[in-house]
């Protein structure tokens, strides 16, 4: 795969989408991952140990649907979180972005509650993530954080072959969100509007108000 640019190539939206999420605090240091599924099923995501406000064409890595290297520059592997993107994409293979911050907010809340699940606040905000119900009842699962990542996404898939998710999103405990839409533009909106949801329940707990 050729690593230079075109004007459909998803890495220049990718790369003014995680300089925005660090300018927001959700991709401090080196934290967090984007990537975007291409036609064939294929992925480009960022590679690890890059600064996500700085990012160019080259800090990234083609991954084949079933894991292998593609395509990268020389010395840069992918993410961590790479087992992640791919058991998105092969559960849910309308998907063509998958991103994961790290916001302090989304932290907090996943210490909410001891078991695997959130109940998010009924608020508007949720029609933007495809919940149209009139008072939604809508959770958020959560899972544990684990040093091996291939761990979190095995939790994944076993959980979700039983309790499909309500939103296009999970929790990971102390280890910020991960979303996954049908366009780039709509991963960046599901994020936008769970850090809002998130920011709300942790200023409504701190006001002592009911969520």
């Amino acid at each position: 795969m050729e690593l230079n640019p075109t004007i459909a190539d998803p890495r220049l939206q990718l790369i003014a989408t995680a300089r925005y999420f660090y300018q927001q605090g959700w991709m401090v240091g080196t934290a967090g991952n984007l990537s975007a599924r291409l036609a064939d099923g294929s992925f480009w995501i960022t590679a690890s140990g890059k600064s996500k406000g700085e990012l160019l064409l080259n800090d990234f890595v083609l991954i084949s649907p079933d894991g292998k290297i593609e395509a990268s520059a020389t010395q840069v592997i992918p993410s961590a979180e790479t087992a992640i993107h791919q058991l998105v994409y092969r559960l849910f293979p309308e998907s063509l972005a998958c991103y994961h911050i790290h916001s302090i907010e989304s932290n907090l809340v996943s210490r909410l509650v001891e078991g695997d699940s959130l109940l998010l606040p009924p608020l508007e905000m949720l029609k933007g993530l495809g919940v149209w119900q009139e008072n939604p009842y809508c959770v958020m699962p959560i899972f544990a954080n684990h040093f091996q990542v291939a761990q979190i996404a095995a939790d994944i898939e076993q959980r979700f072959a039983v309790t499909p998710p309500q939103i296009s999103a999970l929790l990971i405990r102390d280890h910020g969100f991960t979303v996954w839409a049908c366009s780039l533009e709509a991963a960046r909106n599901y994020i936008e509007l769970l850090d809002y949801i998130f920011r709300y329940m942790v200023a409504a707990i701190r006001l002592g108000i009911n969520i």
